[in-house]
């Protein structure tokens, strides 16, 4: 391939192309693809899936993609594999979040008490999983993909497909409502 995009002329792409092409754009990308996959699904191994499913689908129409953003074009098709995937399976009852619990919480850290170590010593595990779970699914998700995952707002938007200002209006919301629920953890304000 003599050109600096896959292949634009129409014709079928040979093996060797597509690998070029799959070399450039898709596989400097895969780090991205397994946190943000891992934000969606909240479980290694189906995120794990999930990337392989979206490497599958990159992989057979790279001879298509123009060679601009590779970012947003990888996150779009693994955002249209898990809704694929998620209309194909029912829901598990239990917490979908559940190994959240080794994260630092959203908020930040606490002046008296450090909640990473209270995390890491298992004492507010199931405060956190608790609030966490009662947050609805649209600002879980957000707080799940920047604060734990640490994916960029674009990114995060670009996961979920909604402008980046949702995401960042759905974080605030979600934040907020995670440090009422948690008292204990927010850190402490200063007398003004």
């Amino acid at each position: 391939m003599t050109h600096a995009g896959p292949v634009q002329d129409g014709s079928a792409a040979t093996d060797a192309e597509r690998g070029r092409a799959f070399t450039r754009y898709v596989e400097p990308e895969i780090p991205v693809m397994l946190r943000v996959a891992t934000g969606l699904t909240a479980n290694r191994a189906d995120a794990e899936d999930l990337v392989q499913e979206t490497l599958i689908r990159a992989y057979r129409s790279i001879e298509r993609f123009d060679g601009a953003h590779p970012r947003a074009w990888l996150l779009t098709i693994l955002r249209r594999a898990h809704l694929n995937t998620h209309r194909r399976r029912r829901p598990v009852p239990g917490d979908p979040h559940g190994d959240l619990v080794h994260h630092r919480p959203a908020f930040g850290a606490a002046t008296a008490a450090d909640p990473a170590d209270e995390i890491a010593d298992g004492t507010v595990d199931a405060d956190l999983a608790r609030a966490l779970a009662g947050l609805d699914a649209r600002f879980r998700d957000v707080v799940v993909m920047v604060d734990l995952h640490q994916l960029s707002y674009a990114e995060a938007a670009e996961a979920l497909g909604v402008p980046v200002g949702t995401v960042m209006s759905r974080l605030s919301r979600a934040r907020r409502r995670l440090r009422d629920q948690l008292p204990h953890l927010s850190p402490r304000r200063r007398p003004s």
